[in-house]
């Protein structure tokens, strides 16, 4: 017999199997890639066929936000900073931060590191504010948004 799922685990699985996250899925915008709860992998694609792969925690979940970083998904460690999403100066920037608690937090008010001690977001970003009813496909859609705007472009080292 199979361990049951703790409540966070399985609240987890039922986003992942709701209808935003399965369409989002079968668009290619972004793919459930593994679970070992209460890590979560996922890749999210750019606007120019770049996946860039989060690393969730998502202990407590609904209830408490997840916390994602940029994740190599090939060699399960962290992305190297040379290989983060690049930025013409604006929002993918102000995100995709390396000097943000040394890269482990997205600089997001859906993230759980990120919001704490950042009361003013929820006036200032409302819509972006982690709601446990939207679960991680609101946090997705916004990483996916981001890596598919015109401020976005691909991490330096691709470039050169």
């Amino acid at each position: 017999m199979q361990n049951a799922c703790s409540p966070d685990e399985r609240a987890f699985r039922a986003d992942a199997a709701k209808a935003a996250f399965r369409l989002a899925e079968a668009e290619g915008r972004f793919r459930l890639v593994g679970i070992v709860w209460p890590i979560v992998l996922v890749g999210i694609t750019a606007v120019d066929g770049t996946e860039y792969g989060l690393r969730f925690d998502c202990a407590g979940y609904p209830v408490a936000a997840p916390t994602g970083r940029l994740w190599d998904l090939e060699r399960n460690a962290p992305l190297a900073f040379g290989s983060w999403p690049g930025s013409k100066g604006g929002r993918v920037k102000a995100v995709f931060r390396t000097d943000w608690k040394d890269g482990t937090a997205l600089y997001l008010p859906c993230d759980r590191v990120s919001r704490e001690g950042h009361d003013n977001w929820r006036q200032e970003t409302p819509t972006m504010i982690w709601n446990p009813a939207r679960g991680i496909t609101q946090y997705l859609e916004i990483v996916h948004e981001l890596l598919n705007c015109g401020d976005y472009q691909p991490p330096a080292r691709a470039a050169a």
